[in-house]
């Protein structure tokens, strides 16, 4: 039987792991309007290869149906995944009038 010799050992450190939240750029609605846009979800599990995010709103595929269980498949390194931007809020800077 041939032996298998590796130069290294392969890489276990995951980028990503269960329970995270990702954005998803993907076809869902907004205020009862379909669109394509990047949204918020969970993972909820992770495959060699590919990960299962999870959403709170409806998501449909490309033709057109929606998932039934809210639940889409992407690999790990799909240019529609991405860690969550942090969007900062303006802050209302109080001014005060003088008659």
């Amino acid at each position: 039987m041939p032996t298998l010799h590796f130069t290294s050992a392969p890489n276990r450190e995951e980028l990503y792991k269960v329970g995270d939240y990702v954005e998803v750029f993907c076809d869902h609605d907004r205020n009862n309007i379909r669109i394509r846009d990047w949204l918020v979800g969970t993972i909820v599990q992770v495959d060699p290869k590919m990960l299962a995010v999870q959403f709170m709103d409806n998501v449909y595929l490309t033709d057109g149906w929606m998932v039934p269980d809210h639940v889409l498949w992407f690999p790990k390194d799909s240019a529609h995944l991405r860690h969550p931007i942090r969007r900062r809020r303006r802050v209302k800077s109080r001014t005060t009038r003088n008659p």
